[in-house]
């Protein structure tokens, strides 16, 4: 049997980060995944899903990751149920995340666009730009 599943998504809170009683970390964050079909309204559908994951990787999602990072998780589907506090029974199918890729270099989200000044000149001189049409290399030599 094979379960896995690989999403993209933003954060839509900041994680939380809990201790079990072992002294495990575990947080816990959902994403929004944007669906590629839309609805009958010709609008843009989101997902909502719920992610946990464990030991270190736990402790860096929570240390670095916050609402609106953009992450890659690959995991696995578990589906779980619990008594509610008034006695019923609850279900609830989460992603347990193996491994949560960081999609964005750190503090990208942290400076808004228009506080970003850009002067008009360099503070280094820039060298005259040589032709570069010139250059001679062969596909051999491309990493790609």
């Amino acid at each position: 049997m094979l379960n896995r599943i690989v999403l993209t998504g933003r954060l839509t809170r900041d994680p939380e980060l809990r201790r079990t009683t072992g002294d495990t970390a575990v947080a816990s964050f959902t994403i929004a995944v944007d669906d590629t079909m839309k609805d009958a309204n010709g609008e843009k559908t989101t997902t909502f899903i719920g992610v946990t994951v464990w030991d270190k990787q736990a402790d860096n999602v929570a240390k670095f990751l916050r609402k609106g990072a953009l992450v890659g998780v690959d995991g696995r589907i578990r589906q779980r149920t619990y008594l509610r506090k008034d006695g019923t029974k609850a279900s609830v199918i989460e992603v347990i995340a193996n491994h949560v890729e960081f999609l964005e270099p750190k503090g990208s989200r942290e400076i808004p666009n228009e506080e970003i000044i850009f002067d008009d000149e360099p503070a280094v001189p820039v060298e005259e730009s040589k032709n570069l049409d010139s250059i001679d290399v062969t596909d051999d030599d491309l990493p790609f």
